[in-house]
């Protein structure tokens, strides 16, 4: 068993397999990592319809990564859709309280591919509070836009630059299309071109993203190369076939 080096995923089981939990397994068995997950709601779904989402009761999705702490060490989970940011918090203490230098990658979903809306604006009193327990974050164009009412999008980067490190993804923009930015170290702003000519949509390619950035950063890769290799890692994952349900290399090779 500790010849496995562990991830962890926290996030909604997704039936076709395209996003959440099961897409993240995929993604960190293709950096040779060994995932392990816990399940924060299962969705009645396929890669083109949402019908309905049932949340994991809050307790339940703690005692799952208390059992698993118990058995695994882990120095990287990405987190994906959570019911609420109240929810989202206590996840955040639990894991800090079982490993105080665990790196949390936050994939902020408010919104499936398909267009159900899970939770939008809620406290945002508790957002500072949040970003301070995380090391990186992964919204897309469309979801750093609406964090903070009154604050335009670089307004936004700047105010959560203080606390946490962004890695904003450009499939939403409309001006520089796939063009994503890290901000990092407070003052640090990378641009990450698309590497493809072209690409085909997937469901759940967000899922991919911050998953593959978690496996090379569980991986002891730089961040700033470990976003760059993620976004060539799912750029190869959206051209692997032309259907929205792409397929792994096993295992992934630069």
């Amino acid at each position: 068993m500790n010849t496995h080096k562990y991830i962890l995923s926290v996030a909604g089981f997704d039936p076709c397999s395209g996003a959440g939990i099961t897409s993240d397994i995929k993604t960190f068995e293709a950096h040779n990592l060994y995932g392990l997950s816990v399940c924060t709601a299962i969705t009645i779904q396929n890669d083109v319809d949402f019908k309905q989402c049932i949340w994991t009761k809050p307790e339940i999705i703690l005692a799952q990564i208390e059992t698993l702490f118990e058995r695994f060490e882990v120095s990287v989970v990405k987190i994906g859709i959570v019911e609420s940011w109240q929810v989202l918090i206590l996840i955040l203490n639990k894991l800090k309280s079982l490993n105080s230098s665990i790196k949390i990658i936050l994939d902020p979903i408010f919104k499936s591919s398909s267009g159900f809306d899970f939770h939008l604006k809620e406290s945002q009193e508790l957002l500072n509070t949040i970003w301070k327990q995380c090391y990186l974050i992964t919204p897309n164009y469309d979801e750093i836009k609406s964090l903070y009412s009154k604050l335009n999008p670089q307004e936004t980067i700047e105010h959560i630059s203080g606390f946490t490190n962004i890695y904003l993804k450009g499939g939403h923009r409309e001006d520089k299309k796939g063009w994503d930015e890290l901000y990092h170290s407070g003052i640090v702003m990378v641009n990450i071109p698309p590497v493809a000519e072209s690409i085909f949509e997937k469901h759940g390619s967000g899922c991919v993203l911050s998953s593959a950035i978690a496996a090379n950063l569980t991986l002891e890769i730089s961040l700033e190369d470990a976003c760059k290799l993620a976004k060539y890692y799912t750029e190869k994952y959206l051209n692997s076939n032309k259907s929205l349900l792409g397929s792994h290399n096993y295992p992934f090779k630069n």
